[in-house]
């Protein structure tokens, strides 16, 4: 038997053992009475039972009452965890300790604890007997001290409400803290006191961020919620400003040289940063070469510099309706590190030698100069692969099939295909949203992005395998969960009732399935809740140093090497793969687990604050439209109220339960699905209905539907 299965026979056993003497009342019992009460009689198992007794007893599972006889160890007294509000005042702690269950908290004994604080909570029994509750005792690392909300001023002092839901408090602002804001504007506040006994806490006004309800002011509002900052602090600018664009002689002889090799860009029309470009080469063996060259940022961002600290810092770029707020000053970000065309740029690469069915039979990978011929809009590339004609038609259809057989390969392998439709919204000159529209993904798209996954690929396989048979090589890898079984079970239920078949037997037979769904309801008015539902039951994507495998993708190793513009974690990556290629030994792991994990967070949070922005527009552009009828599919559903997404501009608002006039609703979480009490109506998700937009509060970023019934 392995060491790892021992280990998960004990810990199967340890609960076995609690769930007995809990349901003994805790009475003292000895390891054969135990194994009795299991219907364990083999005298092996009956020794197991006593080794897991001793050993958990060591560790304070349980006590030792007298000789041999064992029992429960009381509740643990102290706990540690995050603090999770409730709308009403209450919270729930989530304990540090992944055996514990999460413990119910009172309003009154949250004390000063706010949403998303890691605190210490003295648990005991509820009066009621039923379960555990617990009171705040000290407040161990606060995670959120700045919030955005209106300022509310009186005459002798002022208040500051939060826009933040979970922020139950509103803040105490002394007058001379109000750093020039007025009645009713919009505002950044931080917490910087929070007297004993005091109802509110104290805070200053760290900056005006505009009139409520104007586009600058709530984009700005949706950054500073979410923590990235409004600017580059000044000497930020001024040591980007300080670097030199040339490029000297020296620097290119230590370098490969692809300044006469075809190389372009293919990015957005309207993109400024071009983190990549690919060079195009067919060799005297009549194999091909194929670079896929990455701004070489690590050239110009020295490790500690305030720079550096300000790009690990905000970790991301982040993409808003309608602004990109870069994670590296325009002066690098838009000049000396983007691949333009017509000019000579350092790269870091990955060149391939490909055949003609796309298998790699060669790799390189290090630091190279280009020189950029062409600079293409995916659709000026659409067009030349549909065509046949154009610029260098020639190497794009080359490149495009190669990009379908490096594809095929990867759906083959058990790779999934999510094609949610991304929405985008045509703004006008104060960005106000004047129309909405879809954004398709064709093979231009693909064929760019096909090519940047073989490059994350292949530098994350070399370092892995680098490290194989002596020690390993701490490496910053871009893992995917396989999904829980549970969730992908329910998931399956669901698509069934579409008429879609889900195995979930292996791996690869899920994938399998699953490709086969997303095919088969593109462009259907499904298509949309059953990708969202997949994606759901789906694990996330993080960065981390442990060398695990990517689901999504089937790829046994993946790393993020390709956009070192725009993520924190390439820069990260080419920095090691730099220093490794030298011949450096393995660096420390937990040192770069610590700055995944930050990497990871920070990505979340650009992502919600896109997401938040999306929302506003959505908001803003039905705010037009009151007393509009639509089709829409019901998108969510809760205890509260269903989520309908609108099938013509993809706009999500919600029908509250208690606006459904004819009848009783409730939900049945399990079936995805709300359900009349008398009528027996059910309201699927995914079914098609007719709503008329009711309501828009812009302010909380909400839609309210009211459901036609016919």
């Amino acid at each position: 038997m392995s060491n790892h299965q021992g280990n998960s026979i004990k810990k199967i056993l340890t609960e076995l053992i609690s769930n007995v003497l809990e349901k003994s009342g805790n009475k003292p019992m000895n390891h054969r009475q135990i194994a009795n009460k299991l219907n364990i009689i083999d005298p092996d198992s009956k020794t197991t039972i006593l080794e897991v007794l001793e050993s958990q007893t060591e560790k304070g599972v349980f006590l030792e009452i007298g000789k041999g006889k064992y029992k429960l160890h009381e509740v643990k007294a102290f706990l540690t965890g995050k603090i999770a509000m409730s709308n009403d005042g209450s919270a729930f702690v989530i304990p540090d300790d992944e055996l514990e269950k999460d413990i119910y908290i009172a309003p009154r004994k949250v004390r000063t604890a706010l949403h998303g604080d890691k605190v210490k909570i003295h648990v005991y029994e509820s009066s009621k007997g039923k379960r555990k509750e617990g009171e705040v005792v000290e407040i161990l690392e606060r995670v959120k001290m700045e919030f955005t909300g209106i300022v509310k001023l009186s005459q002798h002092f002022a208040f500051f409400i939060p826009d933040d839901r979970k922020m139950l408090h509103d803040i105490f602002i002394p007058l001379e803290d109000l750093n020039g804001a007025r009645n009713g504007v919009k505002a950044l506040a931080r917490i910087v006191d929070w007297p004993a006994g005091a109802k509110n806490p104290v805070g200053i006004i760290k900056s005006v961020l505009g009139k409520q309800g104007e586009n600058n002011t709530e984009m700005n509002a949706i950054l500073a919620e979410y923590g990235f900052p409004l600017a580059f602090p000044d000497e930020v600018e001024k040591e980007a400003q300080e670097i030199s664009p040339e490029i000297t002689a020296e620097e290119i002889a230590k370098r490969r040289d692809f300044r006469k090799t075809l190389t372009f860009t293919i990015d957005p029309f309207d993109a400024k940063d071009f983190d990549d470009a690919i060079s195009f080469k067919t060799l005297e063996n009549g194999n091909y070469e194929v670079g896929v060259h990455i701004a070489d940022v690590s050239h110009y961002l020295i490790p500690d510099s305030i720079l550096d600290k300000e790009a690990y810092d905000r970790g991301t770029s982040v993409y808003l309706v309608d602004r990109v707020i870069p994670m590296l000053p325009e002066v690098l970000s838009n000049n000396l590190c983007s691949l333009r065309p017509k000019e000579e740029k350092l790269c870091f690469s990955a060149v391939f030698e490909m055949d003609e069915t796309a298998n790699i039979v060669g790799e390189w990978f290090g630091k190279t100069v280009i020189y950029s011929d062409h600079r293409f809009a995916y659709e000026e590339v659409q067009e030349i692969i549909e065509n046949k004609a154009g610029d260098y038609a020639e190497e794009i259809l080359k490149l495009n099939h190669l990009a379908h057989i490096l594809r095929d390969k990867k759906f083959k392998h058990g790779a999934i295909s999510f094609e949610s439709t991304e929405v985008k919204f045509k703004l006008d000159e104060h960005g106000k949203p004047i129309g909405v529209y879809v954004k398709e993904r064709k093979d231009a798209h693909k064929l760019i992005e096909d090519f940047m996954l073989l490059a994350n690929k292949k530098v994350a396989e070399f370092i892995a395998k680098k490290g194989k048979g002596k020690h390993k090589y701490t490496f910053v890898y871009r893992a995917h969960d396989s999904p829980k079984p549970d969730s992908l079970v329910a998931f399956a239920v669901f698509a069934s009732k579409f008429g879609h078949k889900i195995s979930t037997k292996s791996d690869r037979d899920t994938a399998r399935s699953l490709n086969k769904l997303m095919a088969d309801v593109e462009g259907t008015k499904e298509q949309n809740v059953l990708t969202q539902l997949a994606i759901r039951s789906m694990a996330k994507a993080i960065y981390t140093t442990k060398s695990s495998s990517h689901y999504g993708l089937a790829f046994d190793f993946y790393t993020h090497f390709t956009s070192p513009i725009r993520r924190y974690p390439d820069i990260m990556v080419h920095r090691l793969l730099e220093y490794y290629l030298a011949g450096g030994d393995s660096v420390n792991a937990d040192h770069y687990e610590k700055m995944c994990q930050h990497a990871s967070q920070m990505e979340k949070k650009a992502a919600d604050a896109e997401r938040a922005s999306i929302k506003y527009k959505q908001a803003e552009y039905l705010e037009d439209n009151i007393g509009q009828i639509y089709m829409g599919i019901i998108s969510g559903v809760t205890e509260w109220g269903m989520y309908v997404e609108i099938q013509e501009n993809k706009c999500e608002g919600m029908i509250r339960l208690r606006d459904i006039s004819d009848d009783f609703y409730v939900l049945d979480e399990k079936n995805y699905c709300i359900i009349g009490q008398k009528k027996k109506r059910t309201y699927q998700l995914g079914d098609e209905v007719k709503i008329k937009v009711k309501r828009v509060d812009l302010a909380k970023r909400q839609i309210d539907f009211s459901l036609i019934v016919e």
